[in-house]
């Protein structure tokens, strides 16, 4: 229950990120079409956060240390980029144009997630 209510939280981000920034945008009208492009890209988005961020911090440690911390808003924005490509090639109407729009889009998502992470408390 605990990965769908999160995978829930990531659409309904994803969802206010389009609205947000020109840049990150859906292609298509219909509303249950909106509703499954973003949970799917919740999904992707969750993938590559889980296996792509522990190799990118574990490898790039001294950049962390080096930038305080601030180089993880350019991996984040790349790897809310790599995400709209994955989704792109898998013919998902979500689209990210630059680099720009995908470090924007990523904190959106990351502080909206935060937010309603807190307002929902976990069961452990």
């Amino acid at each position: 229950m605990g990965i769908l209510l999160r995978l829930a939280v990531n659409a309904v981000a994803l969802w206010i990120a389009t609205l947000l920034i020109s840049g990150i945008y859906l292609d298509t009208d219909s509303v249950i079409g909106q509703i499954g492009t973003l949970v799917a890209v919740a999904a992707i988005f969750g993938v590559v956060n889980a296996i792509l961020r522990p190799i990118i911090k574990t490898v790039g440690c001294a950049f962390y240390v080096f930038t305080l911390g601030l180089i993880a808003l350019v991996v984040n924005g790349l790897l809310f980029l790599l995400t709209g490509w994955i989704a792109d090639q898998l013919g998902l109407p979500f689209k990210v144009e630059g680099v720009l729009s995908a470090i924007l889009g990523a904190l959106i998502v990351g502080v909206i997630s935060w937010a309603i992470n807190l307002a929902i408390p976990d069961k452990d």
